[in-house]
């Protein structure tokens, strides 16, 4: 079987050819793009995306008008319309886990009264189970080392065990999101489970969730052997969901949600469609690329402290000599924010506190220097528009490397938090729903005449 398989994926020397022809008969000029005025990537050539609809989900600020002039500001992000410093300093301050109380704001648009989360726990706690044998059946059986395709056939096998599968009234809707919000943490980490038996030759062990814990202490419970973890990582992960559950509606995730929701598709293929656009490295994968690229520099430099030797590594980073050569200084950066990212503002402030449980603070350090040092390093090495600084994937991947995740469950992480905003604008979507999204392309191929059967060769 493994032959035929490997047979099976490899690329011929036909497929080369065809894979050339495609490439020769594909490719636009780019001046194209200029004449007929497309946004290439919905944005302008300052970085400003298109106009392509309208939300209350949540709102990125980075600018403001001063005397008919855009002036950079420091990044601000408001979950219907509550700035998100403010929704974490709520729970942090009384002692509560936040992302349950921040997915249910995004998906119904108001906060919780006690009794309304305590009920939409209960919800959770209900939901968060699989249908018999599903693990049996579905997650143990041909496991993949990519856990976001793991995520989205799981998610996708789910829709057979629907009995309404297709049907988007708004309350079955609402009710096949809560349950995707509750199961998303199981599919994951048993997904990885799997994948760690069956390729890596180590132990499984598939835990039960528990109906009391929220989703922060579930994922840790369910991952660790001893399902252990101290209340800080707990609260750390918890921190980091909310963050990650939702960021304007632009996205790409996010606007694929949109699109194939107006074309009146299900809820599982509406979410599997956005764990497709989530998996790409310029979407959801950053952090991973954050913290390989940190662990190379710290093969190659010899003294953290020494600024000169780290300025000498960014530098070749940007020259395509270090790492992956792809000239990025990963978590460096964002398409929208450019003096801070808010995100990355309010987990520094935790991460100090986890690397000193964790022991990790000479790993702190760098990471700050760095993150100081970086946008001093592009800024003299290239012409930037706008400002460059620390995004959310800088210190994330930071996080979840001190709570011992493996690299492969990150971006599945991403996606546990981030359905909770998937949920909330397809609701928005299907309750404003009008037109299917449906955006014009601009042919340049010149007509041909048809070249006969007969004459081609």
């Amino acid at each position: 079987m493994a032959e035929v398989l490997s047979e099976y994926s490899r690329v011929t020397p036909e497929i080369e050819a065809l894979a050339r022809l495609c490439r020769d008969n594909s490719s636009i000029a780019p001046e194209d793009y200029i004449t007929h005025d497309v946004k290439r990537g919905l944005r302008d050539l300052n970085g400003v995306g298109v106009m392509a609809g309208l939300t209350e989900i949540s709102e990125i600020r980075s600018s403001r008008m001063v005397d008919g002039k855009k002036v950079p500001i420091r990044g601000e992000l408001y979950y219907r319309g509550y700035p998100i410093g403010d929704i974490v300093r709520g729970f942090v301050e009384s002692d509560r886990f936040g992302f349950e109380e921040t997915a249910f704001l995004l998906m119904f648009g108001q906060l919780p009264t006690q009794a309304q989360l305590a009920s939409f726990n209960e919800q959770l706690a209900f939901y968060r189970r699989l249908p018999t044998n599903f693990v049996r059946d579905v997650v143990l059986k041909a496991p993949s080392q990519d856990m976001m395709n793991t995520l989205a056939r799981s998610v996708l096998t789910m829709a057979g065990y629907d009995e309404n599968p297709s049907d988007i009234s708004l309350p079955n809707v609402v009710r096949q999101c809560i349950d995707l919000l509750a199961i998303f943490p199981l599919l994951a980490v048993y997904g990885y489970q799997a994948y760690r038996y069956y390729k890596e030759g180590e132990s499984l062990f598939i835990h039960a969730p528990q109906p009391g814990l929220s989703t922060a202490e579930n994922i840790l419970g369910l991952l660790r052997p001893d399902g252990q973890y101290t209340k800080l990582e707990a609260r750390l992960l918890d921190l980091c969901l909310v963050l990650h559950a939702e960021h304007g509606g632009g996205n790409n995730s996010t606007f694929t949600t949109h699109v194939v929701t107006s074309s009146g598709t299900d809820t599982y293929s509406c979410m599997a469609a956005a764990l497709a656009s989530l998996k790409g490295p310029r979407h959801g994968g950053a952090n991973i690329k954050v913290v390989q690229m940190f662990e190379d520099l710290k093969q190659n430099v010899k003294d953290w402290q020494d600024e000169e030797e780290l300025s000498r590594y960014l530098r070749g980073l940007l020259h395509k000599e270090n790492f992956d050569h792809a000239g990025l200084i990963y978590g460096m950066g964002h398409a929208v924010y450019s003096i801070s990212d808010p995100r990355a503002d309010i987990l520094k402030q935790f991460v100090e506190m986890l690397s000193r449980e964790k022991g990790y603070a000479e790993e702190y350090a760098l990471y700050a220097a760095v993150e100081r040092l970086a946008p001093q390093v592009i800024a003299s090495e290239r012409k930037i528009y706008k400002g460059v600084s620390a995004n959310v994937d800088f210190y994330s991947g930071f996080v979840y490397h001190m709570l011992g995740l493996p690299v492969e469950l990150y971006t599945p992480i991403f996606a546990v938090a981030r359905v909770a905003g998937w949920s909330a604008h397809r609701m928005e979507e299907l309750v404003n729903m009008g037109k299917i999204i449906r955006p014009a392309y601009a042919s340049v191929q010149p007509v041909r005449p048809y070249i006969p059967w007969a004459e081609r060769g």
